[in-house]
């Protein structure tokens, strides 16, 4: 109903906000499964782009780059063995957790780019496994959904 000025009653105003953050409360109920699911693969993608970085940074500065995750602080970092240089430092989303496998949750890249272990560990979220799995040789390694 329109007042005699051509305005709306507040009543009416009233409704309509209500109606509005009815609609924009379920909307944040549904993309809270999304977020954690684009958390998760970014988290992933970066995991495997940082490692990629430290095997190439210790072939271009002929250097031992060392890899260490901390699950006890939701933190990984990436440092020169030799100069104890840190080069990052990556926090780990409370959503994600590790677990070894057949090799700790370090990881050292020599000069020419191996490995100085071979294994696996596991990256845990929610109900996804990711097992990342490095080969004998060349330091290559690859990452499997369970």
């Amino acid at each position: 109903m329109k007042s005699s000025e051509g305005g709306f009653t507040l009543l009416e105003s009233m409704f309509v906000l209500s109606v509005f953050l009815i609609i924009a409360s379920f909307s944040a109920f549904l993309l809270k499964p999304q977020f954690l699911f684009l958390e998760r693969q970014q988290f992933i993608s970066q995991l495997k782009a940082d490692i990629l970085f430290a095997q190439n940074y210790a072939i271009s500065h002929q250097t031992e780059v060392i890899i260490q995750i901390r699950p006890e602080v939701n933190s990984y970092y990436m440092k020169e063995r030799s100069k104890d240089n840190l080069i990052l430092n990556r926090q780990i989303p409370d959503s994600i957790t590790f677990r070894e496998g057949t090799m700790s949750l370090y990881i050292q890249f020599l000069a020419d780019g191996n490995v100085t272990k071979f294994g696996t560990f596991y990256v845990i979220s929610g109900k996804k496994s990711y097992r990342f799995t490095f080969l004998i040789g060349k330091g290559r390694f690859y990452v499997e959904e369970e």
